[in-house]
């Protein structure tokens, strides 16, 4: 009995569970349904929003669109329309340009017409003079009682008479003309005959040589792998040679002032001792100081020398730069003040102007200053630089002519060539550099003397 009322209340208790269980799923499935359904409506609001959303956009681009191609519609109707009001314009000054030629071949039609009738009515005055005076002049001969050529034989003396007193002041006249234009021509003749007599020379020394207390200083020139060298080089802007030439180096540029700067910084490491590349740096930049103080002096003390005046400080400068120059040995500078001596003496035997000459031949060689950093000859080079500062006409005519490079268009530019020949040619004014030829003379000589039996 209690066995089956336990499996009796085992039982109950079973379909409860399974009841219970049942009534949960149902309430669960309804639940995730309902879920389902607020997730699916939700789902449908937000496509209806982002589509809405969209059309939104879609138009607003289509504005957009519409008003930018209205604006290009615009400017290119407001751009058609200046294009059409130009036109017009055009054709309107056209129609006034045509106009206007048609009253002008209207009114030269006019003037043409006024030329012939008064050219026909010349032919009639013309002939009609032509009458009158046959019938004057038969009345004449009627009253005189003389032939015509007896009245033109007659009229012929009195005017013999009458201009008789006046040959001789014409004569006078036409003396002292001659005597002017004699003096002009042979001053063009002597003037002439100097240039043609100049010759030209042209030499140029593109090298200096340092001498060396010994042949073991270039080994300290050169340094450690070269670099002192090629810091002195790169400084100075030249090439060093330093060959088999005995106790000197060779340097080599065609920039003057260069040369110079490396010689002067050789020489001043060389008297040191102290050579690397930072001394080297700062000797170079104290010689370049000095060099340029140097030109400065130069040049106005060359100005001053001859008296001249009002010349652009550039001007001078680059004459200074001369200083540093040379050809056969002979000082461009000290030249080029010789020249202008020259000129100035040749100048006041011509009755020209001393001081216009002595310009120009202090100005003459001016050019070679540039020579090697502008390409051409140095003549048409410092006409170049005096034009740009300012020189008169005739200055820059006579300092370009003097190489017969370009016409002469004064007596200026002959006694400049002159005056150049002159000063170049002279006893001793060029010579040739012999310094290194005495050294290796001097080495030959101490060669041969260390052989037995040579004595001298």
């Amino acid at each position: 009995m209690n066995t089956t009322v336990a499996i009796a209340m085992s039982m109950g208790t079973l379909g409860v569970g399974y009841a219970a269980r049942y009534l949960i799923g149902r309430y669960l499935a309804g639940s995730l349904e309902s879920q389902a359904r607020s997730q699916l409506e939700e789902a449908r609001r937000e496509g209806q929003g982002i589509r809405k959303e969209g059309e939104i956009q879609a138009k607003a681009e289509v504005l957009k669109a519409r008003e930018e191609f209205e604006k290009s519609v615009k400017a290119r109707r407001e751009e058609l329309n200046r294009i059409e009001a130009r036109i017009m314009e055009r054709e309107s000054n056209l129609d006034r340009k045509v106009a206007m030629i048609e009253k002008k071949e209207h009114g030269l039609d006019e003037k043409l017409a006024g030329v012939k009738e008064k050219s026909e009515a010349l032919d009639r005055a013309r002939e009609e003079a032509e009458r009158v005076a046959g019938e004057e002049r038969n009345r004449l001969q009627r009253v005189a009682g003389m032939t015509q050529d007896e009245a033109r034989q007659t009229l012929l003396q009195r005017m013999e008479e009458q201009v008789h007193g006046e040959i001789g002041n014409l004569l006078r006249r036409l003396q002292e003309e001659a005597k002017e234009t004699a003096e002009r021509e042979a001053r063009n003749i002597v003037a002439t005959a100097i240039e043609r007599y100049s010759g030209s020379h042209a030499s140029e020394m593109m090298t200096s040589t340092v001498a060396l207390p010994g042949d073991d200083m270039k080994g300290r020139i050169i340094g450690r792998d070269g670099r002192n060298i090629r810091a002195l080089e790169s400084l100075c802007g030249v090439n060093i040679l330093i060959d088999d030439t005995p106790e000197a180096v060779v340097i080599s540029g065609f920039d003057p002032i260069r040369r110079e700067v490396a010689r002067q910084t050789l020489e001043l490491l060389i008297s040191d001792g102290r050579i690397h590349p930072a001394r080297i740096e700062e000797v170079v930049g104290s010689v370049q100081e000095s060099i340029e103080e140097t030109i400065r002096k130069a040049g106005e003390e060359a100005a001053y020398g001859i008296g001249l005046q009002g010349a652009a400080p550039e001007l001078l400068r680059r004459l200074g730069r001369l200083k540093f120059r040379t050809s056969y040995s002979q000082n461009v500078l000290q030249h080029s003040i010789e020249v202008a001596s020259l000129m100035g003496v040749m100048a006041g035997e011509l009755n020209l102007d001393v001081a216009l000459a002595k310009r120009i031949g202090l100005f003459h060689d001016v050019g070679k200053a540039l020579d090697h950093e502008v390409e051409g000859g140095h003549a048409l080079i410092g006409a170049d630089l005096l034009k740009r500062h300012g020189e008169p006409q005739v200055v820059i005519n006579a300092v370009a002519a003097h190489h017969e490079e370009v016409p002469s268009e004064s007596l200026y530019a002959c006694l400049a060539s002159a005056a150049d020949s002159i000063s170049s040619s002279r006893t001793g004014a060029r010579r040739e550099t012999t310094e290194i030829y005495v050294k290796r003379l001097e080495k030959l000589e101490e060669i041969a003397n260390s052989f037995e039996g040579i004595e001298r």
